[in-house]
């Protein structure tokens, strides 16, 4: 046995961060893990997507439509029975579009109250109208 932490250890966090916002918090089942035994990338992809959505909607104000994931980093893998936290930051609002950071923290089944950073990514959202097509965000 190695006296090196782990690679989990080395990025252990004892808080979520305070400056973002909890989007989402979900636990992956079986049926989300790939033949290794960790859950899929696409899955964790279609979390980050609906949290992410969920601060472009208060300035949306009705539809809209994923048009860029600017950045994806998968960093650590995530595990069947991790407990997920999402938190989300608003980065820009544009004239038809908004622009926010997701940061996915695990929480490990059997490590429970500690926290490691998974994945983190950048989306852009654009309002669009009932054809489908870009609109103007109003500005309150």
């Amino acid at each position: 046995m190695s006296d090196s932490p782990s690679a989990d250890a080395a990025a252990t966090l004892k808080s979520l961060p305070i400056d973002q916002e909890l989007v989402l918090k979900v636990i992956p089942m079986p049926a989300d893990v790939n033949a290794n035994g960790d859950i899929f990338g696409g899955w964790v992809m279609a979390q980050c997507d609906l949290a992410g959505s969920v601060i472009p909607a208060r300035y949306s104000k009705g539809r809209m439509a994923t048009v860029a994931v600017n950045e994806f980093v998968f960093k650590q893998p995530v595990r069947l029975g991790d407990i997920l936290s999402f938190y989300s930051k608003l980065v820009k609002v544009g004239r038809t579009s908004v622009t926010v950071t997701v940061e996915v923290f695990a929480e490990r089944f059997k490590a429970q109250g500690e926290y490691l950073k998974v994945t983190q990514a950048t989306f852009t959202y654009v309002a669009i109208d009932d054809n489908g097509r870009p609109r103007v965000i109003e500005r309150d």
